[in-house]
């Protein structure tokens, strides 16, 4: 079963909230909306922007070859919560509403989280896995590992794990480890960095993060494969199910309070999966009605 991962479909205008943002391509500041108290400025002058406030809905979609594209799972938080928050709350829909963990997802880059590749993880079957983009956290652009899965320094040496500790403010609480120079712990072994690095002098690179297995596959994930191509590609699914919402009015609702809203969204997609299952009665009609 392959899931398609969308989120952030706006509802805008619907609630003012107290953590709104301006539309990213506008590239505009806060100042440029407020009323001038020197000099004023003639109107057609202003910048003009799309303020987004309010609720924001996730869905999961998936790909039925030959049949069409359902919504599995829908979630509306207020606008202010971030996208990888929908991650559990959308996999457990798809969970309940299936009766099976999905095998595999397509996701965009704002899923690049390690719990999200720990969730798809099985390590006897490969083919499990989450297709998203990688996105370079930390000044690491890459990470390359050992046998044992310790981590490469830049000099190619596998570094020792020296602690770990309790990571306590991201979504999701996880161990997190210290990996140290192996030429100056558990003790000192050389006298200089092979490659010279900076760090040498100041106690060796010490590199952080956490312990689980999905840290390792964000990098590990051979994004160049024609299997991870083959799935992340069907992430469009999303697009066009967003599309469908678009046009059911799910950006510009006339409800205002959390509870509507949600319940409007579940409407809409309901709607929209209505749509595809007449669409496959009529071609189980024609499928019947054929002589071939």
């Amino acid at each position: 079963m392959l899931l398609s991962v969308l989120t952030r479909q706006s509802s805008l205008k619907a609630i003012l909230i107290v953590n709104w943002v301006v539309k990213k391509t506008n590239q505009v500041s806060i100042s440029e909306f407020e009323t001038p108290s020197k000099e004023a400025r003639p109107a057609d002058q202003k910048i003009k922007g799309e303020f987004y406030w309010g609720y924001a809905s996730g869905v999961v979609a998936t790909k039925v070859p030959d049949w069409g594209e359902f919504v599995l799972a829908e979630y509306t938080q207020t606008f202010d919560k971030s996208d990888i928050s929908y991650f559990f709350p959308l996999m457990k829909q798809c969970e309940d509403n299936l009766g099976f963990k999905p095998k595999q997802a397509a996701l965009d880059a704002a899923f690049d989280a390690f719990y999200v590749y720990d969730y798809f993880y099985k390590a006897d079957s490969p083919e499990q896995f989450a297709a998203v983009p990688l996105v370079h956290k930390g000044g690491h652009k890459s990470r390359t590992f050992n046998d044992t899965d310790l981590p490469l320094c830049e000099a190619d040496l596998a570094m020792p794990l020296k602690s770990t500790f309790i990571h306590k403010t991201s979504l999701v609480e996880h161990e997190r480890g210290r990996y140290a120079c192996p030429l100056k712990y558990p003790q000192q072994t050389a006298k200089c960095c092979p490659i010279n690095h900076k760090n040498w002098t100041k106690g060796g690179c010490l590199s952080t993060m956490p312990t689980s297995i999905g840290a390792r596959l964000r990098y590990q994930l051979d994004r160049h494969s024609d299997t991870y191509k083959a799935v992340y590609k069907q992430r469009t699914a999303t697009e066009r199910i967003n599309s469908q919402a678009v046009e059911l009015g799910i950006e510009r609702p006339k409800l205002r309070n959390q509870a509507s809203i949600a319940n409007l969204n579940t409407l809409i997609y309901i709607l929209i999966n209505l749509r595809a299952c007449k669409r496959v009665q009529v071609k189980l009609k024609q499928l019947t009605l054929s002589p071939y």
